[in-house]
């Protein structure tokens, strides 16, 4: 069973292109990417947190429309 352990942005950013999304996009503060007409933010860290990892994979779930397990997630790259 994977571990939480905190993660690169650009391998964050590989893994939401896997699941649809597109692109890296520049807004005004934050980066973004985009799935359908739905937008996940990207804070500008070079590494995330694990606690800001939970979060950002749970607003991927939602977006989605199901919920993103570590196991799922661990695949991905």
């Amino acid at each position: 069973m994977p571990k939480w352990s905190p993660c690169k942005r650009q391998d964050f950013i590989r893994r939401p292109r896997q699941l649809g999304f597109e692109g890296v996009f520049s807004g005004t503060t934050h980066q973004f990417m985009i799935i359908n007409q739905n937008c996940l933010t990207l804070p500008s860290n070079a590494e995330y947190s694990v606690p800001q990892l939970r979060m950002m994979l749970r607003e991927v779930g939602a977006i989605l429309g199901r919920k993103i397990i570590l196991e799922e997630w661990s695949r991905l790259s």
